[in-house]
């Protein structure tokens, strides 16, 4: 699956209108309450300590795959130096979710 960070996934994700992340149906399977859609990093309020270790991303780049309200991110579609960004924050691996459901 391609990471956030290619160019070829930002340029799909940008073509979609409601954002709403394509593999939907796989993670309502994990996390049925969330809605995980693709947003900018500009759009996304990251924690401090997490936007401090953030560079190079552009802040119009469609970077993060997320439920804002819920702060649960999908690294799958997420640019991998956010992934370790959020690492030890209070933001949440959709991953750590689905094993928490086996």
């Amino acid at each position: 699956m391609d990471a956030a960070g290619d160019g070829r996934a930002r340029a799909k994700c940008a073509g979609v209108s409601s954002r709403a992340c394509p593999d939907w149906p796989a993670l309502m399977e994990i996390a049925p309450e969330l809605t995980f859609r693709h947003y900018t990093l500009g759009e996304v309020h990251l924690p401090a300590e997490a936007f401090v270790q953030v560079e190079g991303i552009p802040f119009d780049a469609v970077a993060v795959c997320c439920d804002l309200d819920a702060h649960v991110f999908n690294p799958e579609h997420t640019d991998q130096r956010i992934v370790s960004a959020l690492q030890g924050t209070h933001w949440i691996d959709v991953r750590e979710i689905a094993a928490r459901n086996q």
